[in-house]
């Protein structure tokens, strides 16, 4: 089993949807990356910061997951980053209400000196600098190193995105994003490009129309379960990020097969993501109910056909 290192964002928002609103609750890239992954009872850290803001009840039930947060520094006088943001009816688009960098302006990274040695690496969503900052305290390349990424650091900080690329093996972005990314329409032209920058897979996640998984030439596709009751998709892709990169550092298997498996997971851990607010449900989510839905799963993809030549 691998040891994995998170980076990404611990955070407070505040969401609207059609279905109700909340106040500020717990959310961020790396905590629902970090939930997911706990799953898998992996030997994991988190590298993020904080305010003093930020309760404590909140990180010791990141601890109590066995997700070790020596990484995450807590900056007493300083204020947690927060996001604002409400949804449409069809919940695929959202805007913006507020966002406040707060302690995250200034965040330097510290990878902790017992993860130094990390097999698996997960970049969350943060400026490509950052990202960079972590993989240069790394002097032994991990196993697999995935970047998720945003159209925001696209429009602002390309360039810097651009050098990080090529020292990935896995980028995790969504259809809009991996267009932005490569200029093209078609989402196959679209991996072929984004995989000349560097990464070797391109996982474009689809939301409710499911994921796929490209390898020079190799393409895989993995459905979303059709839910009777969706909430919020915050997070959602960082959920699957985690279910992702948590099965692969579980099963220490890098293959092309394997991170097939890996998307169906991380597919089946996004799944509950969007049943309620924030890290709701990943917080109560228990290894029974992840098991059933691999079994709903299993029955929406499977089937059998005779080919005839």
């Amino acid at each position: 089993m691998g040891k994995l290192l998170i980076v990404g964002t611990v955070a407070f928002d505040a969401i609207e949807t059609p279905f109700g609103k909340t106040d500020k609750i717990l959310g961020g890239a790396a905590t629902f990356i970090g939930l997911a992954a706990s799953q898998f009872k992996l030997d994991s850290g988190l590298i993020s910061v904080v305010g003093g803001d930020f309760p404590q009840e909140y990180l010791q039930m990141l601890s109590e997951r066995n997700i070790d947060i020596s990484g995450v520094e807590v900056i007493k006088e300083g204020k947690t980053f927060f996001w604002s943001g409400k949804y449409d009816y069809n919940l695929n688009t959202r805007e913006t209400l507020a966002t406040d960098l707060n302690v995250l302006a200034d965040f330097n990274p510290i990878v902790p000196e017992n993860y130094i040695d990390c097999d698996f690496l997960m970049l969350g969503n943060l400026h490509p600098s950052v990202q960079m900052s972590v993989i240069n305290q790394i002097p032994k390349r991990p196993k697999l190193v995935v970047l998720d990424t945003m159209n925001f650091w696209m429009d602002n900080t390309m360039d810097e995105l651009m050098e990080v690329l090529p020292k990935i093996d896995v980028i995790t972005i969504n259809d809009e994003e991996a267009r932005q990314l490569s200029g093209e329409y078609s989402l196959v032209k679209a991996a072929q490009k984004i995989h000349k920058m560097g990464p070797q897979y391109v996982v474009i996640k689809k939301g409710e129309n499911g994921a796929l998984l490209f390898n020079n030439g190799d393409v895989f596709f993995a459905p979303a379960l059709p839910l009777e009751e969706i909430f919020d998709p915050t997070g959602a892709g960082d959920t699957f990020a985690g279910g992702f990169i948590g099965y692969l550092a579980s099963t220490h298997d890098v293959s092309f097969e394997n991170m097939k498996r890996a998307v169906i997971y991380g597919s089946n851990f996004a799944s509950f993501c969007v049943e309620r607010f924030g890290t709701e449900r990943m917080i109560d989510l228990d290894q029974e109910e992840i098991q059933k839905r691999l079994g709903q799963f299993k029955q929406l993809t499977q089937f059998e056909i005779e080919l005839t030549h």
